[in-house]
């Protein structure tokens, strides 16, 4: 745990003024990225905070502010259950829907005003709060602005861009900003950690762009490298309108699949789980009644769980447009003769004779058609209508 978190986490705990708490908003730049090395010095607790990390950075800063000792030492209590999981101070708040709404988060605002159990600070980590509904964040920034004396909040979010972190919330908070790790860091932690040969590793830490996680599947999982040869095979695909149409229906069908299953499993587990709550299978007196007044609970849960699918096939469609706007990068990079690596150095060929085909300004408005793609659905336009513009745009140039 780096001496940054400690130092950082020991202004916490110094005297404050009466208008603020030891408040921490971190926020992401990407979906993985690594502590900053800079963290930017600040007067006491004169306000919250802003870093990116996914969560084993914020697990670190929860456990050093946890720490017996108020280093972040790894060794005590405080920081073995904060790790792991377990520590009954720090509250992870992981949205599984497309948002973080009002209900959850009063809740959570509620629990925060509490007095810590056992640890130094009641600690409640947001992830993905740029999820947070408008009335999710009036009811958080409430809690910031008449902040419990002994809770810290940590949210992470992908920029401080009022899209994603409001300016009132943001006015209110320190900023700790995180780097994304370059490609042979993370070849490196996949060798060190995970045992994968060096060129494997090397090669998946760049086809990732950064994302640990997903280096990993790729490294290890066949099925993960299929569905990201097809999206890269989508340029040699689009020979016309109508090929534009079929590619746009394969990559959502792939998301979609994708999703199912990695849903399906849960969302049995869950249904049965609640039904046997509710006395399912039941023979005694008032087994059948109970379960007919079990309907409301079990369509609640129904509704979670679309939630949940329709966040993971968004999640899957975004990885392959990540991909293929990466494709499309290294076009323009090899158009302009720039001196950096590819993204895929495995479809360098292909990237390369796109690049004489398009040249720089072609190759530039494929690769803005993909990223206006993400934003459409960012911006709730359904998935399929600005995928088959996206490919239209890609096949005409």
């Amino acid at each position: 745990m780096s001496a940054q978190i400690s130092a950082t986490c020991s202004q916490i705990g110094s005297p404050r003024s009466a208008a603020f708490n030891a408040m921490i908003i971190l926020y992401r730049r990407s979906r993985i990225s690594t502590p900053s090395r800079r963290f930017p010095p600040s007067p006491a607790t004169s306000g919250p905070y802003l870093p990116p990390p996914p969560r084993t950075p914020t697990r670190a800063f929860a456990a050093a502010l946890q720490c017996t000792y108020g280093t972040g030492c790894g060794e005590c209590p405080g920081c073995h259950t904060t790790m792991g999981g377990t520590n009954a101070d720090v509250r992870m708040v992981v949205p599984e829907g497309l948002s973080i709404g009002v209900g959850e988060m009063r809740a959570l605002v509620l629990r925060a005003a509490s007095t810590p159990s056992g640890g130094r600070w009641q600690v409640v980590v947001i992830e993905d709060a740029d999820r947070l509904t408008e009335a999710a964040g009036n009811a958080l920034l409430k809690a910031i602005e008449e902040p419990p004396p002994r809770t810290v909040f940590l949210l992470c979010a992908p920029s401080t861009h009022p899209d994603d972190i409001s300016v009132t919330i943001r006015s209110r908070c320190r900023v700790v900003p995180l780097r994304q790790p370059p490609a042979a860091a993370v070849a490196e932690v996949l060798v060190r950690r995970d045992g994968i040969a060096p060129d494997v590793a090397q090669w998946a830490a760049a086809a990732a762009q950064g994302h640990v996680g997903r280096a990993r599947r790729l490294a290890r999982d066949p099925e993960a490298r299929k569905r990201r040869e097809a999206v890269l095979a989508v340029p040699r695909r689009l020979t016309g309108v109508g090929a534009a149409f079929d590619a746009a229906s394969a990559l959502i069908e792939a998301a979609e699949a994708e999703a199912e299953a990695s849903v399906s499993e849960a969302d049995a587990t869950e249904r049965a789980a609640l039904e046997t709550a509710l006395g399912a299978g039941g023979t005694g007196r008032g087994a059948a009644g109970a379960m007919r007044g079990a309907a409301g609970q079990l369509k609640e849960l129904e509704k979670r769980q679309k939630s949940r699918a329709t966040r993971a096939q968004r999640d899957a469609l975004d990885r392959a447009l990540v991909d293929l706007a990466g494709f499309y990068r290294d076009a323009l990079t090899m158009a302009l003769r720039a001196p950096v690596d590819p993204v895929h150095t495995d479809t360098a060929a292909l990237a390369g004779a796109g690049a004489q085909k398009w040249d720089a300004e072609g190759s530039l408005r494929r690769l803005e058609a993909v990223l206006a793609c993400r934003a459409a659905i960012e911006a709730n336009v359904k998935p399929r209508i600005a995928v088959e513009a996206m490919m239209l745009a890609l096949w005409k140039g």
